[in-house]
């Protein structure tokens, strides 16, 4: 099979984030940051990666050593010191086969969260991608797909995290919303109805006893220089099938040129999904990108609605190909 052609972006991959910096944070938390690093902060790096404004640094102290910290204000930054909430707790509950950073410490109180992760010499898969580093994140996401199936039990006391089916439950209609509707993909108005009732199938094709990470993207990958190939960010676990951040994993790929259907092909853990069931993720994330991306523009982060419309396009011209769609 030809691979397919790259679809253009204006993303600027690595500088898509607008956050907080270290200097800006209250001399209390900086004092707490520093305390429960052991030493004072000489330089902080803040990190370019992804679309949120909240902290996240590589902090070098004076003593040399590194460390990358995360924090968000309770009040002005709620959604974020909620997910850093999350992540913290999934991270400090998951199994040491899984590839993730490891916790270092948390602190949370009424008006911070702040937490503290292994810091970690690596960079993220690079734009456009190559085969290489797919295969590393590939061969990462088997690892932890073996390590989360099922997941231990400390991962589902409490609330625990919620099927894939139960989270995104909405997801089906928007392609039913009239801004969603009115995009103008090539076919898309001819073909909507069929990728509508593709979505709806999703539950079913999803579901599983895996713990997936669900945001699997080149932002969310570190290929350390130890030859350590880490997923970060695991804020929205749920569970599902042990195939979908594969699939998830390949939109970037896609987008960037690659055979990701080559790539499914040879995979352990995507080798011998149904291809119906690929395609109902597809039309379900196609509907869920297409319809954040109608959304105004946030001016804490200016590239997420471009992000996620160049993603939508990516899994539509993906979902064409393979259901023959011309």
């Amino acid at each position: 099979m030809v691979a397919p052609s790259s679809i253009p972006s204006l993303v600027p991959h690595g500088r898509t984030a607008r956050r907080l910096e270290w200097r800006f944070l209250p001399v209390h938390v900086r004092r707490l940051v520093e305390q429960r690093c052991g030493s004072p902060v000489v330089e902080a790096i803040s990190q370019g990666g992804g679309f949120t404004p909240a902290f996240a640094s590589v902090l070098v102290c004076a003593d040399g050593s590194r460390h990358f910290v995360k924090a968000a204000s309770v009040q002005a930054q709620r959604a974020f010191a909620g997910s850093y909430r999350a992540e913290a707790r999934t991270l400090a509950a998951l199994p040491d086969g899984v590839p993730a950073p490891a916790l270092r410490w948390v602190h949370e109180d009424d008006e911070w969260v702040a937490l503290g992760l292994e810091h970690v010499e690596a960079r993220t898969p690079g734009r456009p991608w190559d085969t290489a580093d797919l295969a590393r994140c590939v061969d990462a996401l088997e690892q932890v797909a073996g390590a989360l199936t099922p997941p231990p039990g400390r991962l589902l006391s409490g609330s625990g995290p919620a099927a894939l089916a139960d989270d995104l439950a909405a997801a089906p209609g928007y392609w039913e919303v009239p801004r969603v509707a009115a995009v103008a993909f090539p076919l898309l108005a001819e073909r909507r109805e069929q990728a509508a009732r593709l979505a709806a199938g999703f539950g079913a094709a999803t579901a599983g006893s895996t713990l997936v990470h669900t945001e699997v993207r080149d932002d969310n990958l570190l290929l350390a220089s130890d030859g350590r190939t880490l997923v970060c960010d695991w804020a929205w676990p749920a569970l599902g099938a042990a195939w979908v951040d594969t699939v998830l994993l390949m939109i970037g790929p896609r987008g960037d040129g690659l055979d990701v259907d080559e790539a499914l092909a040879g995979a352990r853990v995507t080798r011998d999904v149904r291809p119906s069931d690929v395609d109902a993720l597809l039309a379900l994330v196609t509907g869920m990108f297409l319809h954040s991306a109608t959304m105004p523009v946030p001016t804490t982060s200016p590239h997420v609605r471009e992000a996620q419309r160049w993603q939508a396009e990516v899994c539509w011209s993906w979902l064409c190909e393979r259901r023959g769609w011309r």
